[in-house]
């Protein structure tokens, strides 16, 4: 693309011989913007990317000086600017469905005239598969086999069709099953912290390592100065074809770290507590950035840790500047010395090394955290924010307890369990998992969870019998250095044997509770816990068994498995008794620092990272022996239940139709708050009963091979309907006797007045010709960057989501997706209006024409016959969101690009 080079910035870079072409932020402050020098660093890359894509059309000099002015804006205004990612991540849940898009485009733009060949990922694109390994077997040697082989079986029709993509797409490289999660294989090996690309004559171009993932928490990778955030699916198809990514010029949150961690105190416990610092600031759509002296006494793999959580924040990114910790993490994992030495050059001359003598950048607010306040911590029992002192747990599962509706409230009621020699009460642990990237790529917990079974072992001590106990690490390293230092058979002696290398318990994959132990706790309704070293705790996420789920650093769920349940202070309790009747204290047990930091250093060097990844995109026999179907176009197999054509281009024109305003709209829907992508998007398990498996049934699949919603994502059918089919989602239309709410997917058709499930009240709706409207609270769409939420919500036939506020990446796939979202003004809610439900709803003013933020009009018409209007606010954001929606849609809007 041809640059105007406005502000004269390229240069040459000269590191090990070799010349690097780069826009150097030096000269472009000497040429004309002055003071970016005191720009926060992660607005250093976004300018550097503004500079490097100027072109006076998607990227001006105004762009550039807006961006440059943030030193007096402090990003509090509302510019819009177009950013351009080096690279994609995705995982495999929401990776197939992009792939399918990709697929599915290639064949509409042959149905239009064009070559499929026009539809190829014009960055690199990276896509891991971490999420399909289920935790079926446990606690047994063979536990790791036997999940893979199942895994195999279970997704043979996805694993083709991922092997037909890494071969039809050239830009495209697709890293194994059993290799690791996305997050960790990104900060071990896919990132280079500063990206490098040779042009045909040789030229070689440096510039910021930058990336969007189809994972909220690809935010990880910012903790090496990589500028990384989640999208939605629809995001990154586009990004993949150089569209950019359209945003707001941030506000940026500095969050200065002071002083350094007690002894005994995890990352974990600050990530915990950093959590719960920043969501209660509020910070959804601005960046967070780290400095501070406090950085000094933090690893990388800290830094990672704290960056993996950003989501559970609400910001978009939670950036660590390089310095001399970036260096070392980069030799330590293998990078090569041309490497490391290319990032030490170019961040010195572009001003994004962190000199602690230098002057502070600036920052529209500033936080402070003086580490040394950390103390042990969980959060609980249902979003990642909810802090709590490590003393407290009980006290707090204890008015969980109170508040559960149908629980009984004896904290003390006690199960019995059928064919087993103990019974089961409230608060009893029933997993326990060290899983997640959050924590796993952190070789200081997982040592000290290793050691920490090392001396409960010693001690006698054995987790109690109703726990269900997994490892699943985030890369192969883990298990190396784990196997190496002899802690793998600890860990294997209290059931934490390794179950697979993935995503799973933190993502759902925790697979069933014994049969007896689930029936335990239906019958008597007991609310049970679960302990976790994941990044996500919310209600219904973890297992359909299990109300509570409790974030905790990986040697705190050895603790927590040891003891059995979550009423028991750990700190002035015993876990348990040892040998010869002693009780045994978490303090006996707990390893020093100086413990771990000698096993880590001893076992964890450059040649096992460079071991471990020597092979990184070969794959296991089983992935070498899958022959894919197809070449340039899919050869799609209709009697798939995982992967099908999608219908988002049937009847594409090569003129989008006008825009309509919505009329007649039925109420599918009314939300509280802090509605989750988890609770729209088909997540989980499949119910035999609910639409999906219903579904499934008709086509044959019997329900030991229903497998979860994540893995079924390439098929649009299965998620229709299990879109807003979670077992916990709460419509308020739907109410008991009693007046409250019933929990589950259900709705009421009006004007019929019978109970459905949405799916089925959706069916009923198309076929009257009605379209649909949802209503919702605040902070509608938190949660992953799930772009099923979005596609099931436009496939149902949902035209607009009315809401008090929206999550930054659900409404941008709302957008993409053609579905108009609304957020009311202050002060006004659907509660304040009313609503029950069965007014018909009009939204008048989209035919006329829109604009970024525009207010509209929605007109109520209750069934008493009484009209209300409301005005509202459309949070269609940017220039480049309304041409996505004015062409139906971004894959429309991109593929009618790409044929002209």
């Amino acid at each position: 693309m041809p640059t105007p080079d406005t502000f004269r910035a390229r240069r040459l870079l000269a590191v090990g011989g070799v010349d690097h072409v780069v826009f150097g932020l030096a000269e472009a402050e000497r040429n004309g913007l002055p003071g970016i020098g005191r720009l926060p660093r992660s607005l250093k890359v976004l300018l550097e990317n503004l500079l490097r894509h100027e072109d006076g059309r998607t990227v001006t000099a105004d762009d550039i000086r807006a961006l440059a002015d943030w030193t007096t804006t402090r990003g509090r205004g509302e510019r819009e600017i177009a950013f351009r990612p080096a690279r994609v991540l995705m995982q495999d849940f929401t990776g197939v469905p992009a792939v399918v898009d990709l697929a599915a485009m290639r064949d509409a733009m042959v149905a239009l005239g064009g070559s499929p060949a026009r539809i190829e990922p014009l960055v690199p694109v990276d896509l891991v598969i971490d999420h399909s390994v289920v935790v079926e077997a446990f606690g047994a040697a063979d536990s790791l086999a036997r999940n893979v082989e199942r895994e195999y079986e279970q997704n043979g029709e996805r694993y083709d069709f991922l092997k037909w993509g890494q071969g039809a797409f050239e830009s495209l490289r697709v890293v194994p099953p059993g290799t690791g999660i996305c997050h960790q294989v990104n900060l071990e090996y896919l990132a280079k912290t500063v990206w490098t690309r040779r042009d045909r004559d040789g030229t070689v171009h440096a510039y910021p390592d930058t990336c969007v993932g189809t994972d909220s928490h690809t935010t990880m990778v910012n903790a090496l100065g990589v500028l990384g955030w989640g999208v939605g699916g629809i995001e990154a198809e586009a990004a993949m074809l150089d569209q950019p990514v359209s945003m707001l010029i941030p506000e940026v949150i500095g969050v200065r770290f002071t002083g350094r961690l007690p002894a005994g105190v995890t990352a974990t416990d600050l990530v915990l507590t950093v959590t719960q610092m920043i969501r209660a600031k509020g910070v959804v759509g601005k960046f967070v950035e780290f400095f501070g002296p406090g950085l000094d006494v933090l690893s990388l793999s800290d830094r990672a840790t704290i960056a993996n959580m950003t989501p559970e924040w609400g910001a978009t990114c939670g950036f660590f500047p390089i310095d001399e910790v970036t260096l070392a993490y980069l030799r330590l994992t293998g990078r090569t010395t041309e490497e490391v030495a290319l990032v030490e050059s170019y961040a010195h001359a572009q001003g994004l090394w962190r000199d602690p003598d230098a002057e502070e950048p600036l920052f529209t607010e500033v936080l402070d955290l003086d580490l040394a306040t950390v103390r042990p911590s969980l959060a609980g029992p249902g979003r990642p924010e909810d802090r709590v002192d490590l003393a407290a747990v009980p006290t707090r599962f204890a008015e969980v307890l109170a508040a559960t509706p149908g629980a009984t409230v004896d904290l003390h009621h006690r199960a019995r369990v059928e064919h087993r020699d103990f019974d089961l009460g409230h608060g009893d642990v029933v997993i326990a998992a060290i899983t997640s990237c959050t924590n796993t790529s952190n070789p200081a917990v997982m040592v000290a969870a290793g050691l920490l079974a090392r001396k409960a072992r010693a001690a006698g001590l054995m987790p109690a019998p109703w726990v269900k106990t997994s490892l699943a690490p985030g890369s192969q390293v883990v298990a190396a250095y784990l196997a190496e230092s002899g802690l793998q058979a600890d860990l294997d002696a209290l059931g934490f044997a390794l179950v697979g290398f993935g995503c799973t318990t933190c993502i759902g994959n925790s697979g069933p509770l014994a049969p007896e132990i689930s029936a335990a706790i239906g019958a008597d309704r007991l609310a049970v816990a679960a302990v976790l070293s994941g990044n996500r705790n919310f209600e219904g996420r973890i297992s359909p068994d299990v109300r509570t789920n409790w974030l905790a650093s990986p040697p705190l769920v050895v603790a927590y498995a040891l003891a059995g349940s979550v009423q028991i202070d750990l700190t002035t309790r015993p876990l348990g008794i040892g040998t010869g009747g002693r009780p045994i204290y978490l303090e006996e047990v707990w390893p020093s620092d100086a413990e771990i930091r000698e096993i880590v250093d001893r076992h964890l060097g450059a040649d096992l990272f460079r071991a471990k990844y020597a092979d990184v995109f070969t794959g296991d026999a089983r992935w070498r022996a899958i022959t894919p179907s197809g070449g340039g176009t899919y050869s799609w197999n209709d009697a798939s239940t995982y992967v099908r054509n999608p219908p988002y281009f049937e009847g594409l024109t090569r003129t989008p139709l006008p825009l309509a305003d919505v009329v007649g709209a039925r109420v599918l829907a009314l939300f509280g708050d802090k509605i989750t992508t988890d609770h729209i998007s088909p997540a989980g398990a499949i119910g035999k009963t609910s639409p999906a498996g219903r579904y499934l049934a008709e086509h044959g699949v019997v329900p030991r091979d229903f497998n979860q919603y994540g893995t079924r994502r390439g098929n649009h059918e299965v998620m229709m309907r299990g879109t807003f089919a979670n077992i916990r989602i709460k419509n308020h239309m739907v109410r008991d006797a009693t007046g409250t709410v019933v929990e589950g997917g259900l709705t009421v058709h009006h004007p019929s007045g019978s109970t459905l499930s949405i799916w089925d009240a959706a069916v009923r709706y198309r076929a009257e010709g009605a379209p649909l409207v949802v209503f919702a609270g605040v902070e509608y769409g938190n949660g992953s960057s799930r772009d099923w939420a979005a596609k099931g919500t436009a496939l149902l036939g949902v035209r607009a989501v009315i809401a008090r506020s929206f999550e930054r990446i659900h409404r941008s796939n709302l957008v993409g997706m053609g579905v108009l979202p609304l957020q009311f003004l202050d002060g006004t809610s659907w509660e304040s209006l009313g609503l029950t439900g069965d007014e018909v709803v009009s939204i008048g003013g989209v035919a006329r024409g829109l604009t970024p933020r525009c207010r509209l009009t929605v007109t109520i018409d209750r069934a008493d016959g009484r009209r209300l209007e409301v005005e509202v606010i459309a949070r269609i954001d940017t220039a480049d969101e309304l041409d996505y929606f004015t062409d139906g849609g971004i894959l429309p809007h991109v593929l009618r690009r790409l044929l002209d």
